[in-house]
């Protein structure tokens, strides 16, 4: 099921095929040559992300799940990205337009940056899930990990289609190439062990109890029987018979025995060993390897030092803008108080039923919908939905949004996790319905995806540094969308700014400057209005993740500068729909050819004025 070789005979096809059209006229064959080159690296990209294929409406893969850490597929990457560049560096760009060249920039610096994580001393691949690193020797963790994604795809209702036989059949395949991914990630880590390359004891605690569901549970409301409790009823009663039969063979025969096996090598061989550190500096090669990751989440070259102090002044800048807002809703006292006065504050957790939480976003949509026109020029064809978390991972789940498919067929859907719904605090709301859907993640993400002028290598591409950075100045247009009425709702707004201004100062702080877990906690309680569970939850994620938390606030504030200098330079002729069209219109861009392309834009336009 693993289709290694299809890109190799994509290649050589086209270098046959290149070499009989060589007498062509020099402009024609460049463009062929790279129509030819984005091909094949879509070719390549889909190959090895099976599950963003699917995400996207790419069928090809949906039987697949690439067993990435394994030494034979990452020996595989390496050589395709050190084809891809010297293919690269043969294109003439004399002759490209605008956006061929962007394009090709965002390939050049995808094979180099990736390359380059293949060959840290701590290998660095990446992953199906949503194009992120994950370290060789701990390639599961508690949160963003193939084990959890998998079951999310596995009840039926996410990216992974089940309204055909086929679907279904391809499902089983899949699980196949799941369970190889299994044994290879235990294998990995008892590598590690071996060499004290190990997760933090912390974490290892919280993997443990998320097995549980998929050991105990009965067949029938085992999660991933879900798809035949829902099986269409159009299929015939043989079909029903033969998948039910399939399905039920599969989870009581693998999937309980694999999810046993994997608990008790965590418990009694894995925990045992966990180190009781915070931060990848602790591991040898540990801070080389984090300023790899900088460079990877950023896309630029700064370091944990500057990222660090640069942290702690918009640290700063905001607390000052919570305090003036903190004395607009007339409260008496200091922020940590009033911290804790909407942490606790009864009249902004309104709700008694879930369902109450999810029409409250749904009336947050109709109040955007009236002011868009006044600030986007481009809207995405694809729908989305709101959706409850699902129950197995809701406790420990952040809200999220997963894109539809590139047809518009499929839905994109914003995911709110509502474990216990009398606690929900509606504070942040408005801010996180601009960030996850519109015009947030869903503007982006769909938008890109149905950009019909970029390279299909692009579409179901995703550059964190832009997607989460586009996603954080999103929540800042609020007011120019007719939100943030209410002092707490901006106040909202502000907490959630300051978390992604913490998580500079606490990200290198556990990676680079030696913090404890227990710091890092500490000094989010002091400076943000969420919870300590909340808090917790997320410094878990940032010991996880090394780095990916940095993205957000480093893309927030270079579109925000960008858009600061478009308003200074072009005056009275700047239109904030066309400026957001620039940003949007090219998909997800390093940070330093965005600052090119947007610096290229303001000279034309204040040229042709």
């Amino acid at each position: 099921m693993i289709r290694y070789f299809i890109t190799s005979v994509i290649i050589c096809f086209v270098c046959l095929v290149g070499c009989k059209n060589s007498d062509k006229n020099s402009e024609i064959a460049v463009t062929e040559n790279l129509d030819s080159l984005f091909a094949d690296y879509q070719t390549f990209k889909l190959e090895i992300n099976p599950i963003e294929a699917t995400k996207a409406g790419y069928a090809i893969y949906n039987d697949t799940i690439a067993d990435y850490v394994s030494d034979h597929y990452q020996a595989y990457l390496l050589r395709q990205y050190k084809d891809f560049l010297n293919r690269i560096k043969k294109v003439d760009t004399s002759s490209l337009n605008e956006t061929q060249k962007i394009a090709l920039g965002v390939m050049e610096w995808d094979c180099d940056i990736k390359k380059e994580g293949l060959l840290t001393p701590l290998t660095i691949i990446t992953s199906p899930i949503y194009n992120l690193p994950t370290l060789e020797l701990f390639p599961l963790g508690q949160i963003q990990s193939l084990h959890l994604y998998v079951a999310q795809l596995a009840g039926g209702a996410s990216v992974h289609p089940f309204k055909t036989p086929k679907d279904y059949d391809d499902w089983l395949d899949r699980i196949e190439d799941y369970l190889a991914f299994l044994d290879t990630s235990i294998n990995k880590m008892k590598e590690g062990v071996q060499i004290d390359i190990v997760l933090p004891k912390a974490l290892v605690v919280k993997m443990i109890p998320q097995l549980d569901d998929f050991i105990s549970t009965s067949i029938d409301d085992h999660l991933f029987y879900q798809p035949i409790v829902n099986i269409p009823n159009d299929f015939n009663e043989a079909t029903k018979q033969r998948l039910s039969s399939a399905y039920s063979k599969v989870i009581s025969e693998k999937v309980i025995p694999k999810y046993t096996a994997l608990k008790s090598f965590l418990e009694e061989e894995y925990l045992p060993k966990a180190r009781t550190t915070s931060g990848i500096n602790a591991l040898a090669n540990g801070l080389e390897t984090y300023d790899y990751l900088i460079r990877l989440h950023t896309t630029t070259n700064m370091t944990a030092d500057e990222i660090h102090e640069l942290g702690k002044s918009e640290v700063a800048r905001i607390r000052g803008e919570m305090e003036v807002a903190m004395t607009q809703v007339g409260f008496n006292g200091d922020l940590i108080a009033f911290f804790e006065h909407v942490r606790s504050n009864d009249s902004l957790k309104p709700f008694q039923e879930p369902q109450e939480v999810i029409s409250y976003f749904k009336s947050i949509e109709k109040n955007i919908d009236a002011k868009l026109d006044s600030v986007f020029n481009l809207r995405p064809n694809a729908g989305f939905e709101v959706r409850r978390t699902e129950a197995f991972r809701e406790a420990s789940a952040s809200a999220e949004y997963v894109p539809g498919s590139k047809d518009a067929s499929r839905p994109g859907v914003f995911y709110v996790p509502i474990p216990v719904v009398s606690e929900f605090n509606i504070l942040t709301s408005e801010a996180l319905f601009l960030h996850e859907a519109v015009p947030g993640h869903h503007f982006q993400l769909s938008l890109q995806q149905e950009n019909t002028d970029l390279p299909e290598f692009l579409h179901p591409e995703s550059m964190g540094v832009f997607v989460e950075g586009w996603a954080l100045y999103a929540e800042s247009l609020g007011k120019e969308l007719g939100l943030y009425k209410d002092p707490y709702q901006y106040f909202g707004m502000l907490s959630m700014e300051m978390h992604r201004a913490i998580r500079l100062v606490v990200d290198t702080g556990i990676h680079a400057k030696g913090w404890t877990r227990e710091q890092a906690i500490q000094y989010s309680l002091e400076n943000e209005a969420d919870s300590e569970a909340g808090i917790t939850a997320e410094i878990e994620r940032y010991m996880a993740t090394p780095g990916q938390a940095l993205s957000y606030k480093i893309g927030q504030l270079k579109i925000r500068e960008l858009r600061n200098k478009a308003e200074e330079v072009l005056g009275d002729d700047f239109n904030v729909g066309d400026f957001h069209d620039q940003i949007l219109n090219s998909g997800s861009l390093p940070l330093v050819l965005l600052e090119e392309k947007i610096e290229r834009w303001i000279a034309t336009k204040k040229k042709s004025d």
